[in-house]
């Protein structure tokens, strides 16, 4: 039953029957009886059929729901079992904004020296590919903004919060200023991250709150190529000062807090909502109320 139900999630999440089967390891037949074997226990049909994949059926819905759930606390029970065997091992996968990349080695380092046998698996995504990934079982956690989109059922810790700051060459004439204020930006050429990300939507809120309009001409899903961009010159972007202060230590660039507002979101730490967690999970929510209690700024 399990397995079929991994099956079941997975055609709901690849919506084609193809795709599901080859993230499955397993033949396109192999899954289209599993489907048929399942809906034949349940008594119900689970998948509109034609000639394609064409959706869900309203008790497919609701089975979807009751699959992610069992097959979520029978993996948290191999894993409890593993852990009073083997201590805590695995691979522990994070999904993360792009401006929070650059704080998740303080995390990972700290957990890896008291959990030395357990390997992470770090990959980029938006806020909304994040919370996908949590619900469909594909990562075990993430870190994501905490207060500024609606995250639904989700075990939370705040890590930081979030402040905002342009990033310009150090030989920029504006460099010389202390800060700039959100109005400011409209004189800019930019060079910002990507609508989908939840990073740029708080920038465009800020802004048009300041009574300007967010127009770069760059925009792209990775920091990297902004602060490419910078280096080059001519371009000015904006991060919060977290993501920023990697790129700092040169000298080359530097970074002018935005004021009017002062403005600040938290990010943290995001897992699903189950009680228990996985051993290793517990252990790195553990570790990350841990380096929230030491950090200055760190959400209450």
């Amino acid at each position: 039953m399990i397995e079929k139900l991994e099956m079941f999630i997975a055609l709901a999440r690849e919506q084609h029957f193809g795709r599901a089967a080859e993230a499955c390891g397993v033949t396109q037949p192999s899954l289209s009886a599993a489907i048929k074997q399942l809906e034949d226990q349940l008594g119900v049909m689970l998948v509109w059929r034609g000639s394609r994949f064409q959706g869900l059926t309203p008790e497919g819905q609701r089975v979807l729901e009751w699959a992610r759930q069992i097959v979520g606390d029978a993996r948290t029970m191999r894993e409890e079992m593993r852990t009073a065997k083997q201590g805590l091992s695995g691979n522990l996968r994070l999904a993360v904004i792009p401006t929070a990349l650059t704080m998740v080695s303080d995390l990972t380092t700290q957990f890896s020296r008291r959990h030395p046998n357990v390997r992470f698996t770090v990959r980029s995504s938006t806020s909304a590919e994040i919370l996908a990934l949590l619900e469909n079982l594909q990562v075990d956690a993430g870190i994501s903004y905490l207060d500024n989109e609606p995250l639904g059922r989700v075990s939370t810790v705040p890590l930081y919060d979030e402040r905002y700051c342009v990033v310009l060459r150090a030989d920029d004439p504006l460099a010389a200023q202390g800060e700039l204020r959100w109005s400011d930006l409209g004189d800019l050429p930019l060079c910002l991250l990507t609508p989908d990300m939840q990073n740029r939507r708080i920038i465009n809120l800020h802004m048009a709150e300041a009574g300007v309009s967010a127009a770069p001409k760059v925009e792209a899903s990775s920091v990297i190529v902004l602060i490419s961009h910078v280096l080059a010159g001519g371009w000015a972007t904006v991060l919060p000062l977290k993501a920023a202060e990697i790129f700092l230590a040169g000298g080359d660039l530097v970074a002018l807090p935005l004021t009017a507002p002062d403005a600040h979101h938290a990010v943290g730490l995001i897992a699903p909502y189950r009680e228990p967690h996985t051993p290793v999970l517990a252990a790195l929510m553990q570790q990350a109320h841990t380096i929230a209690e030491k950090r200055p700024g760190t959400v209450a």
